[in-house]
């Protein structure tokens, strides 16, 4: 049986069963619903083909030639379904919710299975997301020294169970002109804004939510505007670690990469670093120093934090100093501001 459902029913129901985006691997990869399979049913090259011949001979000349490069396919699809999921419930969406997902949930159907056919398509996914980002939200937001852990200090929140939302770890980027690094490639940014909505999606609006200090952009991708311009005027915590202690965060982050990495990374920000500075670093990297070309950019990070926090519409609503970097200790300290900052109406 075919469910046709609008956008939030049918993610309620992708949480239980195979999410199928049967639209070309190019549409897929330029942005997805997270979690979801991209079971084609036109390539790239063929999709490409139809649109052409949709436009020069028409509707029905379309039709009969998607149905010769579908027909030999229709015996695989049920396969590969059938090899990731032992049940008769999947998910299936297109663009708009037109034929191809149409064409899909029939092939499906006639097989037995229960199909939850997404009203609009990805489309209107995109519309939930788009919306969603003008909604608010209780963040609160770590800041801190470059350094600081505040990475580590969200996973250790999420231990706890707190909210938080890990924006980094989305962007495959840790923010800094280093932050590619050992990184994966990242995404397009409709991706990004994707992944950023269904971690929304998931959490609760009622309790607070805990966010990493972020500029507009992390690497080439930027965070949605109206979601920015919110971090901008949550209550922020900031954490206090010793220099000694955050080198050493960064050394065990940054020592063994690639010297050629790191000059690289470092020429990115020449302009702002200055070129005295700058001369000094690279001077470190090619005698092997790492540690002091590490503290030569940590001190440049420094400055170009405080002028940035300087520059903010208001003061950090807490500040916490710590001797010493235990992720535990400070995602406890920080619970407990937060719940004295709340009571107290701020």
């Amino acid at each position: 049986m075919i469910h046709k459902l609008p956008i939030q029913e049918f993610l309620q129901q992708a949480k239980s069963y195979p999410l199928l985006d049967v639209r070309a691997p190019l549409e897929f990869t330029q942005g997805h619903i997270p979690g979801a399979y991209n079971l084609f049913l036109f390539d790239n090259e063929e999709r490409a083909e139809i649109g052409t011949l949709y436009k020069q001979a028409g509707r029905e000349a379309a039709i009969k030639r998607g149905l010769d490069i579908v027909g030999p396919k229709m015996s695989g699809f049920v396969q590969e379904v059938e090899k990731m999921h032992q049940g008769k419930s999947i998910c299936v969406h297109c663009w708009r919710g037109g034929m191809r997902s149409g064409f899909m949930a029939w092939l499906f159907d006639l097989f037995g299975y229960d199909v939850y056919l997404l009203q609009g398509g990805y489309k209107s996914f995109r519309r939930q997301v788009l919306d969603a980002f003008q909604q608010e939200y209780p963040f609160k937001i770590i800041s801190g020294y470059t350094g600081s852990g505040k990475t580590a200090i969200l996973q250790q929140l999420a231990a706890l169970g707190e909210q938080s939302i890990d924006l980094e770890a989305l962007a495959n980027h840790k923010g800094s002109a280093f932050g590619h690094i050992g990184m994966p490639a990242q995404g397009s940014n409709e991706q990004f804004e994707n992944d950023i909505f269904y971690q929304l999606n998931n959490l609760d609006p009622q309790r607070c939510i805990w966010l990493e200090d972020e500029s507009k952009s992390i690497g080439k991708l930027y965070i949605p505007r109206a979601l920015h311009a919110q971090m901008t005027r949550a209550s922020t915590f900031f954490v206090h670690i010793p220099f000694e202690q955050r080198w050493e965060r960064l050394m065990e982050d940054y020592g063994k990469k690639n010297p050629q990495d790191l000059r690289a990374a470092a020429m990115k920000i020449e302009r702002r670093m200055g070129p005295q500075h700058l001369k000094s670093a690279l001077q470190f990297l090619e005698e092997g120093n790492v540690g002091d070309f590490i503290r030569v950019c940590l001190a440049y990070y420094d400055k170009t934090y405080l002028h940035s926090m300087e520059r903010k519409p208001k003061e950090p609503t807490v500040q916490l100093i710590f001797e010493t970097f235990d992720a535990e200790l400070i995602a406890k300290a920080l619970i407990k501001a937060e719940r004295e900052n709340t009571s107290h109406g701020n």
